[in-house]
């Protein structure tokens, strides 16, 4: 039986999310990847062995998305351009944006600040 490339990564990506809308789900990080990628799969060899491991990875789960079947079906602050780029998603909304891959001390602190951003109080409850 003959599937389409693109049908392959659509079911993929559906079914790494376990068929839950984004709406439906707390907080995430999409992974926007894209085939042949050098920066990509080295993004998969030093940080996702241990991602789903740590304290990061368990607040928010790792979710991929394929730039070749199109944009991420999410709010998004601006349209995904460059892989790999992390979006950190709170109920189908880009919150945060990490755009590349350099090493893996560098991720973990942008990923480490956008998550104390959430954390941190809206300036709209302050008096």
């Amino acid at each position: 039986m003959f599937f389409s490339r693109r049908l392959v990564l659509a079911l993929a990506s559906l079914g790494a999310t376990g068929g839950l809308r984004a709406s439906e789900r707390a907080l995430e990080l999409v992974m926007v990847e894209r085939a042949g990628c050098s920066w990509c799969e080295r993004w998969n060899r030093e940080v996702a062995p241990a991602y789903e491991k740590t304290a990061e990875g368990r607040r928010a789960p790792l979710r991929r998305h394929s730039l070749e079947i199109g944009q991420p079906r999410l709010v998004l602050t601006e349209p995904v351009r460059f892989t790999p780029t992390f979006l950190l998603v709170e109920g189908g909304r880009e919150i945060g944006r990490i755009t590349g891959y350099l090493e893996n001390g560098m991720f973990w602190g942008l990923l480490e600040a956008m998550l104390k951003r959430v954390d941190a109080p809206s300036e709209r409850t302050k008096p």
